[in-house]
């Protein structure tokens, strides 16, 4: 167990895998509206939260009127993120301090981390050795799976618009509706 400030990556289980017909979280791209309503917070938190810095955009930031952000996944899961540990009651400095952590380390490293939060401090566990040290000391009151995040996050992108980083162009939006239709229509 480690505070968040300078600790060593946690060595995940790895990132749960993209459904087969979707491109990997790491190659797409998410407009604002749909960073929003993948994270749960409104556009007006999103647009508070970069221009203060707390979360920006690592794709494409706004320059001036009329551009729009461009989040990538690992952005979508750190705003929920936020989002969690604000709703919990964190410290706003603890949590700048875990989105710098967060957005450093390696998307495919972040499924296996567990972040444990005090009130004041912010710690990620690696281990569930580290879990329970934690949990003796009487420290860690609130915990995110950030695999389990990462899995809501990932479904709800599946269902919004995306663009590829690589062409810009759009990805369609999967929804289950829609393969249903299409298994009746050939079968018909």
């Amino acid at each position: 167990m480690t505070s968040l400030p300078g600790a060593p990556p946690a060595p995940g289980l790895g990132p749960p895998q993209a459904a087969p017909d979707r491109e990997p979280p790491g190659r797409l791209a998410y407009r604002g509206p749909s960073a929003c309503a993948a994270a749960g917070i409104t556009y007006r938190q999103l647009d508070y939260w970069a221009r203060t810095g707390l979360v920006q955009p690592s794709v494409r930031p706004a320059h001036g009127s009329g551009t729009q952000r461009l989040y990538s996944f690992q952005d979508v899961l750190v705003l929920k993120i936020v989002k969690r540990l604000l709703d919990a009651g964190i410290s706003l400095q603890s949590i700048r301090t875990a989105v710098q952590a967060l957005q450093s380390a390696d998307l495919a490293d972040l499924a296996g981390l567990t972040l444990m939060s005090d009130g004041a401090t912010v710690y990620r566990c690696a281990s569930p050795e580290e879990l329970a040290e934690l949990l003796r000391g009487g420290r860690g009151v609130f915990g995110i799976a950030v695999g389990a995040v990462w899995s809501d996050v990932e479904q709800a992108l599946a269902r919004l618009g995306a663009e590829r980083l690589d062409t810009g162009e759009s990805v369609p939006v999967a929804h289950p509706e829609d393969e249903l239709a299409r298994r009746r229509h050939r079968t018909g």
